[in-house]
């Protein structure tokens, strides 16, 4: 009998063993994994800083340029001082007194890692800006206008992938659509429209313009690059949904509707997942599906608007 116990208890010590020895091995990796994830993002967004700031030294400057946001509005303020007074003082003094409200205002009710690589990029940009020499690459205001609209969206596509922005109206823009879901983005163009029609009455309407060409490029490029917030449906016919629901929800998050049907050639059944993600989940998520289900039909539609719950991944 006693070896019995004694045999038992060696076995049940030796799973308790077992088990923090998994606990450990668990927690190492998660900080091993949370560790690369901190170096990978903060390389990016050093990235983006170093662009951003060569852009500005190069292109935008050649050209006079007026960005949008608090960068356009701290260039503008340069131009003024430099009509006004003849001076131009620092980009980085003007760029983080100006950021000051918004950064406490993200840190509190945004995201405080977010926040903290936005800052990291505010900081980087601003400094590198005020030292790196401006230098010309070419005078012709369409190349610039275009170019530089391209290298700045390129720095803010590797900027939101780290998980950050380029602070100014983008904190108060995403503040106000999470907090309040007003949609912001108007007033936020609205702003950029005061500050180049500002530009344009001190230091004429050509540069004025070169500065939209400069934008939409941007906005353009950024678009196509950068599909967090875009939205895509996603209608898939399998002999498996609830296979391919599991796959949906564990990915994504986000649910899905499942619809009966009937094949009209084979006169079979099936069934129809229908279910709407982030287009920058959706590589992923077919991926996943076909691993379950090779023999699936998926048709993707772009979606334009959306109206009720949707899961979005929240800043962190």
């Amino acid at each position: 009998m006693l070896q019995t116990i004694s045999r038992w208890m060696g076995r049940q010590a030796g799973c308790g063993n077992e088990m923090k020895e998994e606990r450990k091995q668990e927690m190492k990796t998660k900080v091993e994994n949370a560790v690369m994830d901190t170096v990978k993002r903060t390389v990016m967004i050093l990235v983006a800083a170093v662009l951003m700031a060569v852009n500005l030294k190069t292109f935008v400057r050649t050209g006079g340029l007026i960005p949008g946001g608090f960068t356009g509005l701290t260039r503008l303020l340069q131009e003024i001082c430099v009509l006004l007074w003849g001076f131009e003082p620092p980009f980085s003094v003007i760029n983080f007194t100006l950021n000051a409200i918004p950064v406490v205002i993200s840190f509190k009710f945004i995201g405080k890692k977010f926040t903290l690589y936005s800052c990291l990029l505010i900081v980087v940009s601003g400094l590198l800006t005020d030292i790196i020499p401006g230098f010309t690459v070419t005078t012709d205001m369409l190349l610039v206008s275009v170019f530089g609209g391209l290298f700045h969206a390129l720095a803010m596509t590797i900027c939101l992938m780290a998980g950050g922005t380029s602070g100014g109206t983008d904190f108060i823009a995403i503040f106000l659509s999470e907090k309040f879901d007003i949609d912001s983005w108007n007033y936020i163009f609205a702003g950029n429209v005061v500050i180049l029609g500002i530009a344009g009455a001190l230091f004429g309407w050509e540069k004025a313009l070169y500065s939209i060409i400069f934008q939409y490029t941007a906005t353009q490029v950024l678009h196509t690059l950068h599909r967090r917030y875009q939205k895509q449906t996603l209608l898939i016919v399998t002999k498996k949904p609830q296979e391919v629901y599991e796959v949906i929800r564990q990915t994504t998050n986000h649910d899905a509707t499942l619809i009966r049907g009937e094949g009209c050639y084979m006169k079979q059944e099936c069934d129809i997942i229908y279910s709407v993600v982030g287009r920058d989940e959706v590589r992923k998520v077919l991926n996943h599906v076909r691993a379950v289900d090779p023999t699936v039909f998926v048709n993707m539609i772009r979606t334009e608007s959306l109206s009720g719950r949707f899961y979005q991944r929240p800043n962190d």
